[in-house]
């Protein structure tokens, strides 16, 4: 199971960062599992370069710019030359400030060109009785797809977050049933631009109201290779209880 913590903006004191990175250390050390811890910007240079093994570390986003005169904008290259493995692109958060299709597809692209993994977040805001939402996450995945050399299409991580389920109480969110569902309409997505062999060992990610109530079921039936977890991987023992309960 790949098992990314994403802080977001939660952590704000460099020394609850620093002791967070430890506990999961720890935790990387006595488990199967690869570790993937995302801090704000602010942290990522204090420890990207500790990264190892089953334990790394990933840019919450990064610029669709190669560099120049982009201000505020942290490119891949830098994100490279840190020591960071991943990047976390498409976030519904970063989608709901205006982050089209266009500009996720571009920032993949310079990921890939500095052998970045990508962390491909697609998901529905809604759902719909019609299930035309499914639609809308094909054009999300699609459009990522075909902007990346075919050689390159298998280099991706996928995290599944539907938007409507964020947030809510495990019962109210998605069940194990229906999150495979959305794992096989993914991977047959993933299959209509790669050999099949190559979409089947896609990892595919769920995010969504993770919980330790729920997070066993969600990994036994949901046919996901792991999880994006978010407010719950900033609390030291909530995270520890989370990894005890996936199998």
């Amino acid at each position: 199971m790949i098992l990314a913590a994403n802080w977001k903006a939660y952590v704000e004191d460099t020394k609850k960062a620093k002791a967070l990175a430890a506990t999961v250390k720890r935790l990387a050390l006595k488990s199967p599992h690869t570790f993937i811890i995302a801090p704000s910007s602010a942290h990522l240079a204090l420890f990207a370069k500790a990264g190892k093994k089953n334990f790394q570390f990933a840019a919450q986003d990064m610029s669709v710019a190669a560099g120049g005169a982009a201000t505020g904008e942290t490119t891949a290259v830098q994100l490279k030359n840190l020591g960071v493995a991943y990047a976390i692109i498409g976030h519904s958060e970063r989608r709901a400030m205006g982050e089209t299709d266009a500009e996720v597809s571009g920032k993949v692209v310079q990921a890939l060109a500095q052998k970045i993994t990508p962390i491909l977040c697609i998901g529905e805001r809604v759902r719909d009785a019609d299930a035309t939402y499914l639609q809308g996450l094909r054009l999300q995945l699609s459009s990522v797809l075909s902007a990346v050399a075919p050689n390159e299409r298998g280099s991706l991580v996928i995290a599944y977050e539907p938007v409507w389920a964020i947030g809510r109480s495990a019962r109210e969110a998605l069940s194990p049933g229906d999150l495979a569902e959305m794992v096989l309409y993914i991977r047959k997505v993933l299959a209509e631009h790669l050999p099949a062999r190559a979409a089947a060992k896609v990892p595919v990610l769920y995010g969504g109201s993770v919980e330790p109530g729920n997070i066993r079921d969600l990994a036994e039936g949901g046919r996901v290779d792991g999880f994006l977890i978010g407010h719950a991987s900033v609390d030291s023992a909530t995270f520890s209880t989370l990894v005890k309960q996936v199998p």
